[in-house]
């Protein structure tokens, strides 16, 4: 099959629609100092999806954009020695309000991160830190977010509480008429030999107690039960949410990047991915990423600066 004629990107086009009508984000663009991390910028600047600010060694910069033949004549330029200086001089900038997102250039993630969670100057919040990425899987009719398969490795239940509400806020950011969440596990019983299976039943009763809220859990599911009606049908699971999901909790980091990356290699699925739980919303992308994928990431974070300024758009519903 055309690898083209499978990645139509319907469901991003509509993120990125969408996000075009609401004012781009002020966005620090850490240390952008390669070809993916400045073109992103620079793509995503010219389609309105973002007011970057290239923070790094301005000589660097102006070299790989010259190579790239590239103008960033009406970019600023906050100029670092290095990468780390790049990473905390970008937080400072939130800090200052004069960023309103982060968008990791090219250094490590963990470079990043440990200048966003310090804690003197970082952009903590109450709320912990979690990844999310928003699929667009071919053939499945809505936008599918994953969360987590970055940044918790093996979260405890008070820290999936965080996770999940990050996730569930994001899904409202982004225009989701109904959130919908799947909690994982390998089965839909409630099995005391499996952790994820309690956590998962534990979660579904605190949402029942409003202590997580903006959606509707069920869970424990396998994956099938979760996204196909007709897995759900065979197992005769009647809820709102079996067969229906748009948000699907992982039980660790490793299953949540293996079921990503399987639909990234496997479905020929796009993924975009932001951090959340900070200050403000930072985009993570890889080198591996499509520029679709890319330029998706920036307007899921220019969706979330726009719904935290009061001017959300339905960018999916």
């Amino acid at each position: 099959m055309d690898d083209a004629a499978v990645r139509t990107h319907e469901k991003y086009d509509r993120l990125i629609k969408a996000a075009k009508t609401a004012s781009p984000p002020k966005t620090a663009v850490v240390h952008p100092c390669d070809q993916n991390s400045l073109e992103g910028a620079v793509d995503a600047a010219r389609l309105g999806l973002m007011d970057p600010i290239l923070v790094g060694p301005a000589g660097r910069i102006r070299q790989v954009a010259a190579s790239l033949e590239l103008d960033i004549s009406a970019l600023p330029i906050v100029e670092t020695e290095h990468s780390h200086a790049s990473a905390l001089r970008a937080v400072e900038l939130v800090r200052e309000g004069k960023a309103e997102a982060l968008m990791k250039g090219s250094l490590h993630t963990d470079e990043l991160m440990s200048a966003v969670v310090k804690s003197d100057g970082g952009l903590r919040t109450a709320r912990r830190l979690s990844h999310c990425f928003v699929m667009d899987v071919p053939g499945h009719a809505d936008p599918l977010i994953i969360t987590d398969a970055a940044v918790n490795i093996v979260p405890s239940l008070a820290e999936k509480v965080d996770i999940l509400q990050n996730a569930i806020d994001l899904a409202h950011a982004l225009g989701f008429a109904e959130v919908r969440v799947a909690i994982l596990s390998a089965v839909e019983t409630v099995n005391p030999k499996m952790p994820s299976t309690i956590e998962a039943a534990a979660l579904c009763k605190m949402a029942d107690r409003g202590q997580i809220t903006g959606a509707i859990l069920d869970g424990p599911l396998a994956f099938d039960n979760a996204i196909s009606p007709e897995a759900a049908a065979i197992k005769h699971l009647t809820s709102p949410v079996a067969g229906r999901a748009n948000v699907i909790l992982v039980p660790d980091l490793e299953a949540g990047n293996m079921l990503a990356k399987s639909l990234t290699f496997l479905a020929q699925a796009d993924a975009a991915g932001i951090v959340l739980g900070a200050r403000v919303p930072i985009i993570l992308t890889s080198r591996a990423d499509s520029v679709q994928s890319r330029l998706a990431s920036c307007a899921v974070a220019s969706l979330i600066v726009a719904s935290r300024r009061g001017d959300a758009r339905k960018a999916v519903a």
